[in-house]
């Protein structure tokens, strides 16, 4: 019945915003706690284990005969790549997939939590897979880079932008090989969302890849990098005492 299911903009959806929000200060506090000390590596391999775990667990579901199906079961959305790109940062420290984790997981990932695509009610497999999953991508995009220090780059980007269209490529033809939509790289979601007001196919995906790219390099990384280039040159002789 529809009462039974998920509705964005409930209470319950804003609870799980405020536990997103409160596990984003949390996870930021505690890995500025053990960073660089011998505590940090059983720390973020914990997490990565934990995340792992949630993973596979709904991956085997998407894959048993009553769930599967060739247009929801491949792990082939952007997010889903966040989700692996999450652990494998999480585990080896590394800069590559820990900026896959921050672009992908700051934007797509915390739109989702914010614009859920979500009728499963709780508590089902569906509801606690989709959530899990999204909450902890953000939580280890957090983590990484303002707990442990895993710093964007204009290398890093470019890196990321790079991996996106490689994806944008393989899921495409997948796409067009199955009639599936993923990415909605194949045609709009049924419901209204802001890609409708970028055109028809596929100038809403060169419209909505430009948006983001600028997005990441304006507000993601060139922050960072101004940050940077300040703590190079170090104080100014206005700032230094007379």
């Amino acid at each position: 019945m529809d009462e039974d299911r998920f509705h964005a903009w409930s209470g319950q959806h804003y609870v799980l915003m405020l536990v997103t929000a409160v596990g984003v200060v949390v996870f930021i506090w505690w890995g500025r706690s053990h960073r660089g000390t011998p505590r940090e590596l059983l720390a973020r391999r914990g997490f990565a284990t934990v995340c792992l775990v949630v993973i596979l667990g709904m991956q085997i579901y998407w894959l048993t005969p009553g769930a599967r199906t060739i247009r929801n079961s491949v792990p082939l959305q952007l997010s889903d790549l966040a989700d692996y790109a999450a652990v494998f940062a999480l585990w080896t420290r590394g800069s590559r997939t820990s900026a896959f984790t921050y672009y992908i997981g700051l934007t797509l990932t915390l739109m989702a939590v914010i614009t859920p695509a979500l009728t499963a009610p709780f508590p089902t497999t569906q509801w606690w897979g989709f959530w899990l999953r999204h909450i902890f991508v953000v939580w280890a995009a957090v983590y990484l880079v303002w707990g442990l220090g895993k710093r964007p780059t204009w290398r890093l980007y470019w890196i990321t932008v790079a991996a996106v269209l490689v994806w944008a490529g393989v899921a495409q033809t997948f796409n067009t090989i199955t009639g599936a939509n993923y990415g909605y790289l194949a045609r709009t979601p049924d419901a209204a969302t802001p890609l409708d007001l970028l055109g028809p196919w596929p100038w809403y995906v060169f419209g909505a890849m430009s948006f983001l790219m600028a997005l990441w390099a304006a507000v993601f990384t060139l922050p960072w990098e101004l940050a940077k280039r300040r703590a190079a040159r170090g104080p100014r002789e206005s700032d230094l005492p007379a």
